[in-house]
């Protein structure tokens, strides 16, 4: 089944968001500190994400036209009007909800693992690192469900949207992608995503205040420009 894996990940989240809600109780001196372990430990992630990088212009270029595309599209606003919703339907404090449903997105959708396993459960169907995602991500849910409130329940949605249309298309992407171009694709989509995800790390420890989500299509933009190159 190709979305098995998929599907997987979406449950743990739903899951540890879930356990998250019932240890809410947990002093703010305690959520801080975790919070803070959990925004350096994503830093370093995005850190060794980015090293992966082959071609750093190709990266660069990502970044520059992906952050032109999402701040005239304001996938950051979007994202936050969602979550305003959200927060509507459900009845949330605040702006817990938005918050919640924004961070987790970006933390558990951007990423090499999310690309590459969905890869991995389209094109030989193997879901073991969607599988170690899931572990992965149901333990951060609950620790992002502690500090940031049951927002972080509803980014499994676009989680499995976003896995679940790369494992589909990835069914059909070797008829048409070369193997040296889709391997190419993986390494560099890998370290533009580091780049994304040590902003959300930064942004989690509070010394900068970057919208992520705004470079959301730089992704999108490696994939052309990955494309282009390989025929020169």
């Amino acid at each position: 089944m190709v979305l098995l894996g998929t599907i997987v990940n979406g449950l743990s989240i739903v899951a540890g968001a879930l356990i998250g809600k019932a240890f809410r109780r947990i002093s703010d001196r305690v959520k801080e500190t975790v919070m803070g372990g959990i925004g350096l430990a994503v830093a370093l992630l995005g850190v060794q994400m980015g090293m992966k990088s082959e071609q750093v212009l190709v990266v660069i270029i990502s970044l520059v036209f992906g952050g032109i595309l999402g701040e005239w599209w304001d996938w950051e606003e979007k994202l936050n009007r969602l979550g305003r919703w959200l927060e509507k339907k459900v009845g949330g404090n605040g702006d817990s909800i938005a918050q919640g449903f924004v961070s987790a997105t970006l933390l558990f959708v951007i990423g090499a693992m999310a690309i590459v396993g969905a890869l991995d459960s389209g094109l030989r169907g193997d879901h073991s690192v969607l599988y170690t995602k899931s572990i992965l991500d149901g333990f951060a849910s609950v620790i992002l469900t502690t500090t940031l409130g049951i927002g972080v329940i509803f980014s499994a949605l676009p989680v499995m949207v976003y896995e679940g249309s790369i494992a589909l298309l990835a069914t059909q992407i070797e008829r048409f992608v070369p193997k040296s171009v889709l391997d190419s694709f993986i390494a560099e989509s890998t370290a533009t995503g580091g780049i994304l995800i040590m902003a959300i790390g930064l942004n989690m420890l509070g010394v900068t205040n970057i919208r992520v989500a705004n470079l959301l299509p730089s992704i999108v933009v490696t994939a052309g420009a990955v494309f282009l190159l390989s025929f020169w």
